[in-house]
């Protein structure tokens, strides 16, 4: 692929929280940062005047740009922090030492302790978090520790020391934040009950907890302790804002590579994030042209090969989306559901959107490559023969079998080619009759494109399902061309494809380009015919007013609405202005009526 300009991969960067990670022209990282909406921060580099040199130097500097998409503006933060700690940026100046963000940890002891932290220490202790404000975790455990009383001494409260009676109570018991386990005052039992609250408040559960806070913000403004009731709801604003977990950072998870695969008739995007101690600390997407019909599974199997020597990763464990063939002594999984399934679901996402952005990319630099992928991407998605450069799409339009009319759009390489619609008036059928519409609607197109030795279209869509496609078909088969147009009917409730002979009808991706393509073909062709039923509509309202005047006729009322453009005027309009139109015996009967 070509090389990309700076401004281009700016204008196709998503509108999503990540992070983004500038390069230079040798591939040296120049800087790590977090943004709420990608497209934005980085575009506000190159859009305006930096006020320190040291920025201007660095954007000067900057050949390339990559990004890693995440959920949250949170899990932003917490990945910013990861890859600055990991590469240590030349133009990062915070997060580069080694202080970390905090966890609330839970330890793996006799009657646990409850405490902030950090530092990771794999010792079987549990670990939440991690929390990019201290703010959140001080809250945390001034909650926990207000509704639960909790020991906070590091004695080692083993039966036997309690039952020799080592430890004595001090002044937490005396002030009623701890219940002296230490003295066997409370039982193992109640204790850890209360560390399994406790943890459902740490995962997000704050039902039982926010309801015990409003009771008491409650009873403190009653009591006319306004500053203590507004601690109360600051406490409750902040576990409400709250997010438990991060997809970003997880203990539990140790040393990982990640890879997914998202393909396409000519391409397939593969992502790898790896992960050390739980933390992601790299992502990186790949681009590989499809030689052969290689499947999914050979092109993730070669990339992850490629992938894992290139960056020289020693995790003997993979996560995928399907099974795949690895060396021995690597361990390979298929998350199913999870913190595993969420690392997992991340990797795709990552490589959609670095797929989104080739396209965009594409789209301005190699038009001609995005027209090419687009055709035969619909020409596989919909078993044609050939790709449908030519395309049209027709769509009738009546009100109660007043005034039909049908409209037929024409699109070329997948772009609408405006000055190529036609408008048509229902000539041989009476009422609200949509498929004999859609018969002559048909037939006329291409008998005159037959007459006229026009070109004709690879495929026609029909807005409409089975009884549609079948009233067209029946036109081609008396012109002689079934078989020779590919012809296809789309129905609006579930966007069903329809082809002939076949009463199984096609379901599309959702989010697929063919599907995209004919769904903006059917709109503009509905666009198109409604607007001038209603202009039709408007101009037989207009002419039956005249026409209603006793000795009036449509040739009369057609040179009125000529000479004066609308009704209105018409009764605004002098006798001798009328009789200039229409001569003075018929403007005699108009002036009248309206004066």
């Amino acid at each position: 692929m070509p090389e990309i300009p700076i401004d281009i991969q700016v204008s196709t960067l998503p509108d999503s929280p990540g992070v983004y990670q500038f390069y230079d022209k040798d591939g040296k990282i120049l800087y790590v940062g977090k943004a709420k909406n990608l497209k934005k921060r980085v575009a506000s580099y190159f859009s305006k005047t930096h006020a320190y040199g040291k920025t201007k130097v660095m954007v000067r500097k900057i050949d390339t740009i990559r990004h890693i998409v995440v959920p949250t503006e949170s899990d932003a933060l917490l990945l910013e922090n990861n890859l600055i700690k990991k590469y240590r940026p030349r133009y990062n100046v915070l997060l580069k030492d080694d202080k970390s963000y905090p966890w609330i940890c839970i330890k793996k002891e006799r009657f646990p302790r409850v405490f902030p932290t950090r530092k990771l220490i794999r010792d079987g202790s549990e670990y939440y978090g991690p929390y990019t404000s201290m703010k959140t975790v001080k809250t945390l455990l001034e909650l926990v520790k207000s509704v639960y009383p909790l020991r906070t001494c590091n004695y080692d409260l083993s039966e036997e020391k309690i039952q020799a009676g080592k430890y004595k109570v001090c002044l937490e018991y005396h002030l009623g934040n701890c219940l002296g386990p230490c003295e066997g005052l409370q039982s193992e039992k109640a204790y850890n009950q209360q560390i399994d609250d406790i943890r459902q408040i740490l995962k997000g559960n704050f039902k039982f907890a926010l309801q015990y806070l409003k009771r008491e913000m409650k009873a403190k403004a009653e009591a006319m302790e306004f500053e203590a009731a507004q601690r109360l709801k600051d406490k409750i604003d902040i576990l409400e804002n709250y997010q438990a977990k991060s997809t970003i950072v997880n203990p539990k998870i140790t040393n990982v590579d990640v890879f997914s695969i998202v393909s396409d008739e000519a391409f397939a995007y593969v992502n790898f994030l790896q992960l050390a101690h739980g933390a992601i600390i790299r992502s990186h997407t790949i681009e590989l042209k499809k030689k052969l019909d290689e499947s999914d599974e050979e092109l993730l199997t070669l990339a992850i090969t490629e992938i894992r020597q290139r960056f020289a990763s020693q995790s003997r464990e993979i996560y995928v989306p399907f099974p795949v063939e690895v060396p021995p002594g690597i361990k390979v999984t298929v998350p199913k559901l999870g913190d595993k399934k969420l690392i997992l679901d991340l990797s795709v996402r990552n490589a959609r959107f670095f797929r989104q952005d080739r396209f965009n990319q594409i789209k301005i630099i190699d038009p001609d490559r995005h027209t090419r992928r687009i055709m035969a991407q619909m020409k596989a998605d919909l078993r044609l023969s050939e790709e449908p450069r030519h395309l049209e799409c027709f769509d009738n339009s009546n009100i109660q079998g007043t005034n039909p009319v049908a409209a037929c759009v024409v699109f070329r390489d997948g772009k609408p080619s405006k000055k190529e619609y036609r408008h048509f008036k229902i000539k041989t059928v009476t009422g609200p009759d949509d498929y004999a519409s859609m018969e002559e609607v048909v037939f006329r197109r291409y008998r005159r494109m037959l007459d006229e030795g026009e070109e004709l279209p690879q495929l026609i869509v029909i807005d409409g399902g089975k009884g549609q496609l079948s009233a067209a078909l029946k036109s081609l088969e008396i012109l002689g061309l079934r078989g020779t147009i590919a012809i296809i009917g789309i129905a609006k409730r579930l966007e069903e494809i329809y082809f002939p002979d076949d009463p199984v009808p096609l379901y599309l991706d959702k989010k697929s380009e063919t599907l995209k393509i004919i769904q903006t073909a059917r709109n503009e062709a509905h666009r198109f015919g409604i607007k001038f039923h209603r202009n039709k509509r408007s101009k037989t309202a207009i002419s039956s007013e005249l026409e209603a005047i006793d000795g009036i006729g449509e040739k009369t009322a057609s040179d009125l609405l000529k000479s004066f453009r609308s009704v209105k005027r018409v009764k605004e309009a002098s006798f001798e202005d009328l009789a200039r139109a229409i001569g003075k015996a018929k403007a005699r009967i108009v002036y009248d009526r309206f004066h």
